[in-house]
């Protein structure tokens, strides 16, 4: 009799990458599944406009569509590059986004150190509420708390300039170009410092109490205790909120400019989203409008990769 010869057991095969990620998506379908309405949301309010991006390389006509538009390649670009009030916008908007970024990048993470300071918790909670309020308050509100403090006829601010004896004269603030930009960050600085504040507070509150307890045994100060504890703990916090917030400043929006802004201190109050309007609904070239949208996009993108760029660099971190 033939002895047949042994077979040796052979290993198990392992699973390939394609089945390891369908068996992990299978054990989180419950997960998977809650995702779908919002992943439907940012579809439909966040890539399906990007179809009319068309427009701006095209001779858009209302009547004709999209579809019907003759393509005109990059002459909208071209005529927005010729035109030099473009170049006067997009400086006022870099400028008050800049001054929006910068006075309340500073503004919250000091506002967060000193509440995270106050040990009497009633007044701590109290300033905290005081100055986060505003933040729900319309620009249109706003606008006009601006307008009533700044008027020359029995406004706040000339009353008490006039009753201290610094002016003997009612001074016009909102007919002052030079000043809008001034204006316009200290009322934005007032309407969302607290609000911003509140990630950091957030970020100090889980500071472990062992590091302080350690720096007053070495005798370290309040200032030093800021300095060498508070501060390098919200630096990654503190890094991806202005990585976040760069991308912002070119989109610095239109409520306050439009609000506050009057014909006397447009050369200093329009910024390109006002800029964009005029075009698409004054002058009916919806074109240029939808180039100035893209031109902005592609700035803001250019803006927050070059921070993280340099956040990696720096090693503080960054979003990706």
């Amino acid at each position: 009799m033939e002895l047949q010869p042994s077979r040796t057991p052979q290993p198990a095969q392992r699973p390939t990458a394609f089945r390891r990620w369908a068996q992990r998506n299978f054990a989180q379908k419950e997960l998977l599944l809650m995702t779908v309405p919002l992943i439907g949301i940012v579809i439909v309010f966040n890539y399906m406009p990007l179809y009319g991006w068309l427009m701006a390389f095209q001779d858009f006509k209302v009547a004709r569509g999209i579809s019907g538009s003759p393509f005109v390649g990059f002459d909208n670009f071209e005529q927005l590059f010729r035109d030099p009030h473009f170049f006067r916008v997009l400086r006022n908007t870099l400028a008050m986004g800049f001054l929006n970024l910068i006075f309340g990048f500073v503004g919250a993470v000091g506002l967060a150190i000193a509440l995270n300071e106050i040990r009497v918790r009633w007044f701590k909670r109290s300033v905290q509420t005081i100055t986060y309020i505003p933040h729900f308050v319309s620009w249109v509100v706003i606008a006009n708390i601006a307008h009533v403090m700044l008027s020359p006829d029995g406004g706040l601010v000339n009353d008490l300039l006039i009753g201290l004896g610094l002016r003997d004269e009612p001074f016009y603030f909102m007919a002052q170009p030079h000043w809008f930009w001034g204006i316009n960050t200290f009322f934005y600085f007032w309407k969302e410092v607290g609000w911003n504040a509140i990630i950091y507070l957030a970020v100090l509150a889980g500071v472990n109490p062992d590091l302080y307890e350690a720096a007053d045994v070495d005798g370290a100060g309040r200032i030093r205790k800021i300095w060498h504890i508070s501060i390098p703990s919200l630096m990654p916090v503190a890094v991806i909120m202005l990585t976040m917030s760069l991308g912002w400043v070119i989109q610095s929006g239109y409520e306050s400019q439009y609000l506050l802004g009057n014909s006397m201190v447009i050369d200093f109050s329009e910024v390109l989203d006002l800029y964009a309007l005029r075009y698409s609904f004054q002058i009916g070239d919806y074109g240029a409008g939808a180039a100035i949208s893209i031109f902005k996009s592609i700035v803001s993108i250019l803006m927050v990769l070059s921070v993280n760029y340099f956040a990696k660099k720096t090693g503080n971190g960054g979003l990706f």
